[in-house]
């Protein structure tokens, strides 16, 4: 048998990651740390103000879908996974900065000229980072509009506390600096801090690992790049000695 590995993304990010990982021999459990909730959608958003289109998740392009049919604005497009499921729901001028919020600022400076108007940016009310923040001294107006919620899980599912206590998981993934704050919070309050010492922590970014850094692991490991692939490349190396 391959080793437990724990995904804490998001059920709707969780679909062809935890395919993937079947695939290269892993065994999967799931603990969603964030709930996403899309609300209701009273009228038909028209983003013709905006010469083009942000999205820093895949849950932004999600919302956005439901806010308007419109696909004719350029995207530009936080990392690959993002830029593949804008395609899927039908955009076809698509930018990816395959990387994080950085990365995207320096590809919206590369590729979108301010004196052109507006940029439109589709998130969650807790971001990662402040675009608007980023670009402001370049002159770019980012308006950035909620259009979901990420609510915080309350408990670990009793499956993975008993995994945990079990000293059953062989790694966690973390994929945000929110989703890891989440999981440390209720792995304290479940008091299992102390059983994770044989379990790795696989993190995106140096962000996510400051996270669980309070955290006793048998180690932790960061991604070379914010993206899932090198997460998941790092995780295979992680196992690949033992």
């Amino acid at each position: 048998m391959g080793p437990l590995v724990l995904n804490t993304r998001p059920e709707t990010d969780s679909a062809d990651l935890e395919a993937t990982l079947q695939k290269r021999g892993y065994r999967v459990l799931a603990a969603p740390m964030l709930q996403i909730e899309f609300p209701a959608q009273r009228t038909i958003f028209d983003p013709a103000p905006y010469q083009a289109l942000i999205f820093t998740s895949a849950n932004g392009v999600r919302a956005f879908a439901r806010l308007s049919q419109d696909r004719t604005r350029p995207v530009l497009c936080v990392g690959d996974a993002t830029a593949r499921l804008a395609a899927e729901v039908g955009f076809d001028q698509i930018k990816s900065a395959n990387g994080d919020i950085h990365d995207l600022a320096a590809l919206i400076r590369n590729q979108i000229d301010p004196a052109q108007g507006p940029l439109f940016h589709p998130a969650a009310r807790k971001t990662a980072g402040d675009l608007g923040q980023i670009l402001r001294d370049g002159g770019y107006q980012i308006d950035r509009k909620t259009v979901y919620t990420a609510h915080a899980s309350a408990a670990l599912p009793q499956q993975i506390s008993e995994a945990i206590a079990a000293h059953h998981i062989d790694a966690v993934l973390f994929f945000s600096p929110r989703t890891a704050e989440t999981f440390v919070k209720l792995v304290k309050s479940a008091k299992l801090e102390g059983k994770l010492a044989k379990t790795r922590a696989i993190c995106l970014s140096p962000a996510v690992q400051l996270q669980i850094a309070n955290l006793t692991w048998q180690r932790t490991h960061v991604a070379s790049k914010p993206t899932q692939e090198y997460l998941l490349s790092i995780l295979d190396q992680s196992f690949s000695s033992v």
